[in-house]
């Protein structure tokens, strides 16, 4: 039998570990696009990714070791990297679609070749290629992969947040 202060907790789990696993839901299908489909990541689906990591490690965290006093502090920890991915992921839509300048790195005429070394330029063998950040390789229903990143990421912050309201309640 459950008393009623165990259900909020057990609410607050249930949307951590949802929110932890659309993280690496979203992980896994960055790297499965990159080794599987054959879509080498920019820069910045790089830096999309690292929140998610975060994201993930917290979801364990809460899940595992902390007690339900915590519930708070895990809920706005793992919204605030939900919410980062998705800011990272509103700019890199932007800059895919032309509405603001991204880096200079990866956007427009990409690497500085005043950086490189005499031998990184004369040999184009050792060379990796530049992903732009400014180029959609994919798409689905006219959405690339920052929007989907963006949006998913919103919710994912939205499941975070109510799992720390819920942590707030019990």
């Amino acid at each position: 039998m459950t008393t009623a202060a165990a259900l909020p907790d057990a609410t607050r789990r249930t949307l951590v570990a949802l929110a932890g696993a659309g993280s690496l839901a979203l992980l896994l299908g960055a790297w499965g696009f990159q080794f599987i489909g054959g879509f080498a990541p920019c820069a910045m689906c790089y830096w999309q990714r690292w929140p998610h990591m975060v994201a993930v490690a917290i979801a364990a965290a809460g899940l595992a070791a902390l007690p339900r006093a915590a519930g708070v502090a895990v809920g706005l920890a793992g919204g605030l990297a939900a919410a980062t991915t998705a800011g990272i992921g509103v700019y890199h839509s932007g800059v895919e679609r032309g509405w603001w300048p991204g880096p200079t790195s990866c956007t427009g005429g990409g690497q500085n070749l005043g950086a490189l070394s005499g031998d990184a330029l004369l040999d184009p063998a050792g060379a990796a290629p530049i992903v732009m950040c400014d180029e959609i390789p994919w798409t689905l229903a006219g959405l690339s992969m920052a929007n989907y990143n963006a949006l998913i990421s919103v919710a994912l912050a939205g499941l975070w947040l109510a799992s720390s309201l819920r942590a707030a309640r019990a």
